[in-house]
């Protein structure tokens, strides 16, 4: 819902560190698996307890996957770069709720399987229009330096972040923020249904922007 504000915010300092890193010669692929390889990381912490790490290696995560578009960016940006990095940040997002199961399976199992359903529902939702959209011709006016449309919702990655953050700093109430981020989850589900539904109408023009 306000990624496209917190985007804009950082967008500066990003941009700066991308240029630094682009005249060292690193690419933005390598960015993007390694800012998975520190989330699953971030995922081992938190199964073994260490949420303050595990907040801390979420935080460092999410800045590469911030970094790796910013160097496309300022390089060249790829269909197989805006491929790499939806994959992997969905594979990034599933490790957490599966972290704190494993944490504590009697407290925590069932919000972290409803979570998930939920990631399932927001992602399939998000990735089925962006499909469509992109065989109509459409771009998005928020997210136009995005490789493929991009359609926001009420949980978008920096809410995640947020409910991920809050998990770590309180573990015991994992359960409850789970759950009721997923009814969150719940809300972008429905929404981008609707929108789906009518911005993929038969009278509507290809081409034409919802």
């Amino acid at each position: 819902m306000i990624d496209r504000h917190t985007t804009a915010l950082i967008r500066p300092a990003l941009e700066r560190l991308a240029r630094l890193l682009v005249r060292r010669g690193i690419g933005a692929d390598a960015l993007t698996f390694t800012g998975l390889a520190v989330g699953w990381l971030a995922a081992v912490a938190i199964a073994l307890q260490a949420f303050w790490l595990g907040a801390g290696l979420i935080l460092v995560s999410r800045l590469l996957d911030g970094l790796d578009g910013a160097v496309a960016r300022a390089t060249t940006p790829t269909d197989r770069g805006g491929f790499l990095d939806i994959s992997l940040d969905f594979l990034f997002y599933a490790a957490i709720p599966l972290a704190f199961a494993i944490t504590d399976p009697a407290a925590n199992a069932l919000a972290a399987a409803v979570l998930l359903a939920a990631f399932v529902g927001t992602g399939t939702c998000f990735l089925a229009f962006a499909t469509i959209a992109a065989k109509r011709g459409l771009t998005s006016v928020d997210y136009p330096g995005k490789s493929f449309y991009f359609l926001g919702g009420l949980t978008e990655a920096t809410e995640t972040l947020a409910f991920f953050i809050a998990m770590c700093m309180w573990p015991q109430h994992f359960a409850a923020l789970a759950l009721l981020f997923a009814a969150m989850c719940a809300v972008t589900i429905a929404t981008r249904i609707f929108w789906g539904w009518q911005a993929f109408r038969p009278d509507i023009d290809q081409g034409t922007e919802p």
